[in-house]
C-alpha cells in the first residue's frame, strides 16, 4: 500500500529511528513504506489506519531528534547541557530564598488563598515536560508564595531560622543522595552518626558516652522508639511473640506533653486508655503525688506499669518536668524513664541553663531534636539510649540480602538493622558541619543568646499595659494575652472569656495578610487564646522584641 506524503527526509529519518531502537529492520520500514504495488484489495478503513501509524511513527521520529539539552532531560544524570539551569536555579534559591527571604524588610510570606494559589503555580501534571525556562519560573513561584520560616519574624513555630552552615551541609547530601544503612554504600555518615551521638550522650551525662541511639524521622518516632525499647527490656518476648504474650501493659506521661506519646503507644498496639495523663501545676509541670498515685493506681487494676515519658520543655508552655523525682519513682517501681527533650533539649549544650535538665542523666532515653532549639535545618532528631544494643535486640531483622555478615569488613559498622526504617537520610551531616563550623562553645552562646532575649521579651510585655502572662516562662517560649483597651474594664467572666478568645485568631488573620510576621495562639484547657511567641534563632535584637509588642498592640487595638 503507496503512502506517497512521506518525503525522502522522512523516510531518512524512520530509518535512523528504526536502527537506534531496534524496533524493526530497515528491510521491514522499506517494506511498510514501499509495500502494495496498488491499493487493491484493501478497504478505505484499512488505508486510514496504515496512514495513521505512518503519521504516528513520523511523530515519534520527531521526537527523538530533539537537541542535546531537550534528549538530557529523560536521563536521570546530569551533563553539561544542565550545567547553565541548575547553576542559575541555585544563585535563584540563595538570592530569592535564603538572602531576600530572611531580610527583615521583606515579607514572612506572601498570602494566598487556596483555590488562587492552585491557580496561580498550577500545579497539574502532564505528559509532555517543562522547558527549563517553564522549571525556573516553576521554582521562583515556589519559593515565591512558600513561607519564609528562615525569616526574624517567623517565630511561628519550635523550628525556625536558616542556618549557612546547616543549609551547606544539607545541600552536600542532597547532591550525594545517600542511604545510611550500611558501611558499603554510606561509610562518611555511618562513622559521623556513633562520633555525634556518642558526644550527645556524653552531654546528656551517660557515663562516658556509652549506650546507644540513632538519627531518626522527627521526635515522634524518636518517641516511639523509647516505647518500643522500654517494651522490649521488660519484656524482650514480645519482639517474637507479640502482644498476646503480654500483660496490660500502661505508660505515663503529662498532660501537657506532646500528642506523638498518645499516638505511638495507640500506633504500637498499647492503646490510648493505658496513656495514664498525669495532671499540672500553673507552670506545666507534671504533679508528682498524682504520677505516683497512678503508678499505683495501674498495678491495683492488674495492669502493668511499664515507663514514664517525662518532658523537658513541653510545647506550649515550654515547662521541665522535675526529672530527679520522676527518676526517683522509676527506680522505686522498676520503670523506664524517658525523657522528651525534643524541644529542651538543646539546653544542655548551656554550662548556664542545662540545670533545667538536671535528673536527665539518669534517664533511660532522650528525644532530642538538633532542629528546634540548636536551629538545624528540618529534620535533625535523635534517639538517645543508655543500654547499649538494645536497639539491634529490639528492631533487628538480618535481612540477608543487605547485611550479610560474610562481608569483606567489619559488619559491626553496618548499623542501618537497629532502625525500623530501611532507606534513611543522612541528616548527621547538616548538624556535624554546623558543629565543626560553631564549636560547642558556639552552641553555648547561640542557647544563651536565644534565652536572653526571651528573658528581655518576658520583662518587656511584663512592663507593657495590655500584657498579661500565662505563666513564668522557663523555656524560651513565651505564652501571653493582649487585652485591647476596650475589653480592660469589663468583668472577668464568661463574656470576657469569649471577647478575648476572638483577639489572638483575628491579629494572626492580619499578619499573615500582610506577611508582616508569624506568632501562633492557642487555648489551654479553660483558658481562651492566647499567644505563644517561641524564640530560637540567635540573630534577633532588642530592637525585634520591641517590634513583636508593637505588632501585636497595633493590630490588636485596630480590631
Amino acid at each position: 500500500m503507496p503512502f506517497n506524503n512521506i518525503t525522502d527526509e522522512e523516510q531518512s529519518d524512520i530509518m535512523i529511528a528504526s536502527k537506534n531502537n531496534n524496533n524493526s529492520s530497515e528491510k521491514q520500514i522499506h517494506e511498510d513504506l514501499n509495500s502494495g504495488n496498488s491499493s487493491s484489495g484493501v478497504s478505505e478503513d484499512e488505508e486510514h489506519d496504515y496512514d495513521s501509524a505512518v503519521v504516528n511513527k513520523i511523530k515519534s521520529v520527531q521526537n527523538l531528534k530533539m537537541s542535546g539539552a531537550e534528549s538530557d532531560r529523560l536521563l536521570s544524570l546530569p551533563s553539561k547541557n544542565h550545567e547553565k539551569f541548575l547553576r542559575t536555579l541555585f544563585d535563584n534559591v540563595l538570592d530569592k530564598a535564603i538572602f531576600d527571604g530572611t531580610k527583615r524588610e521583606n515579607k514572612v510570606l506572601e498570602w494566598t488563598d487556596p483555590e488562587e494559589l492552585q491557580k496561580k503555580l498550577n500545579m497539574d501534571l502532564k505528559d509532555d515536560p517543562d522547558s527549563d525556562e517553564t522549571l525556573l519560573k516553576l521554582a521562583n513561584d515556589t519559593i515565591k508564595y512558600s513561607v519564609k520560616t528562615g525569616h526574624p519574624y517567623f517565630v511561628n513555630q519550635l523550628f525556625s531560622c536558616v542556618d549557612p552552615y546547616g543549609f551547606a551541609g544539607q545541600l552536600i547530601t542532597d547532591a550525594l543522595n545517600p542511604s545510611v544503612y550500611t558501611y558499603e554504600v554510606s561509610p562518611v555518615f555511618i562513622l559521623m552518626e556513633e562520633v555525634v551521638l556518642k558526644e550527645m550522650r556524653e552531654i546528656v551525662g551517660y557515663k562516658n558516652g556509652e549506650g546507644d541511639g540513632i538519627f531518626c524521622p522527627g521526635g515522634s518516632l524518636a518517641n516511639g522508639y523509647s516505647i518500643s525499647c522500654a517494651r522490649y527490656h521488660a519484656f524482650p518476648d514480645v519482639k517474637a511473640k507479640g502482644l498476646h504474650s503480654l500483660p496490660r501493659l500502661v505508660l505515663f506521661t503529662s498532660a501537657d506533653a506532646h500528642y506523638s506519646v498518645k499516638k505511638l503507644a495507640s500506633f504500637m498496639g498499647i492503646g490510648t486508655d493505658n496513656v495514664y495523663l498525669i495532671r499540672t501545676d500553673e507552670c506545666g509541670k507534671m504533679d508528682m503525688s498524682h504520677l505516683e498515685s497512678e503508678i499505683l493506681r495501674a498495678k491495683e487494676e492488674n495492669a502493668l506499669p511499664f515507663m514514664v515519658s517525662a518532658t523537658a520543655g513541653t510545647t506550649v508552655l515550654g515547662a521541665f518536668d522535675p526529672l530527679e523525682k520522676i527518676a526517683d519513682l522509676c527506680e522505686k517501681y522498676n520503670l523506664w524513664m524517658h525523657v522528651d527533650a525534643a524541644w529542651g533539649g538543646g539546653a544542655l549544650m548551656s554550662q548556664k541553663y542545662k540545670k533545667l535538665l538536671k535528673g536527665i542523666e539518669r534517664s533511660d532515653s532522650v528525644t532530642w531534636n538538633p532542629h528546634k532549639m540548636l536551629a538545624c535545618p528540618q529534620q535533625c532528631s535523635t534517639f538517645l539510649c543508655r543500654h547499649e544494643g538494645i536497639l539491634s535486640e529490639c528492631h533487628s531483622s538480618n535481612a540477608a540480602y543487605l547485611f550479610q555478615k560474610d562481608k569483606f569488613y567489619d559488619t559491626k559498622y553496618d548499623t542501618g538493622d537497629k532502625h525500623i526504617q530501611c532507606g534513611r537520610r543522612a541528616d548527621v551531616y547538616k548538624f556535624w558541619y554546623m558543629w565543626r563550623a560553631k564549636g560547642t562553645k558556639g552552641f553555648e552562646k547561640h542557647v544563651d543568646q536565644i534565652f536572653e532575649k526571651a528573658e528581655y521579651f518576658t520583662e518587656l510585655i511584663k512592663n507593657r499595659e495590655g500584657f498579661e502572662l500565662i505563666a513564668e516562662p522557663e523555656c524560651t517560649n513565651i505564652c501571653f494575652w493582649y487585652i485591647p483597651k476596650k475589653l480592660r474594664n469589663l468583668p472577668r467572666d464568661d463574656q470576657f472569656n469569649q471577647e478575648l478568645h476572638k483577639i489572638a485568631p483575628k491579629v494572626k488573620e492580619r499578619m499573615m495578610k500582610e506577611g508582616s510576621m508569624m506568632i501562633t495562639y492557642q487555648p489551654l484547657n479553660s483558658k481562651p487564646n492566647f499567644f505563644r511567641l517561641v524564640l530560637q534563632d540567635s540573630s534577633l535584637t532588642k530592637q525585634d522584641m520591641m517590634h513583636f509588642v508593637d505588632i501585636i498592640v497595633k493590630y490588636s487595638e485596630e480590631l
